[in-house]
């Protein structure tokens, strides 16, 4: 049987130690969750007069449009972000993804993908807001759930 144990010390350097016989899918979990966690949970976002936080699951997706790097939320709403976007990959958690070469999107709030006329692939996320995803993604994305 498994144990967990959680100790809260503001005064203690943070540290997460895992002590197990073999690794396993949940020890990858675990280990993706803890090196993509940058100790923020948000970003802050632009929209006219509006300043607002961002929390990371209500993001459906970054891109840059009209060359200004945008977070779309659950709403369908666009902020527009101070960071630019290859600086964001890095603090986003692991469920944001790359589909294109100026888009990251969050594979939860991804509803499906659908082919498209010209041949290619969109996301559709749950907003209802479209963005195509280039061949190279789609194939890794393919990758990525041939194994769950």
């Amino acid at each position: 049987m498994m144990k967990y144990r959680l100790i809260i010390d503001k005064n203690a350097e943070e540290e997460i130690i895992a002590v197990v016989h073999s690794p396993s899918a949940l020890t990858q979990q675990i280990e993706n969750l803890v090196c993509s966690f940058s100790g923020s949970d948000s970003i802050m976002g632009y929209r006219d007069d509006e300043l607002r936080k961002l929390a990371f699951e209500e993001i459906e997706c970054i891109t840059v449009l009209a060359r200004k790097v945008i977070a779309i939320d659950t709403n369908g709403d666009h902020y527009r972000l101070q960071e630019r976007l290859r600086d964001l990959e890095s603090v986003l958690p692991s469920y944001y993804i790359r589909i294109n070469k100026s888009t990251l999107a969050n594979e939860h709030r991804i509803r499906r993908f659908d082919a498209a006329f010209s041949g290619g692939v969109d996301a559709v996320f749950q907003c209802g807001y479209r963005e195509y995803v280039s061949r190279r993604c789609f194939a890794e994305i393919r990758k990525r759930y041939e194994g769950i």
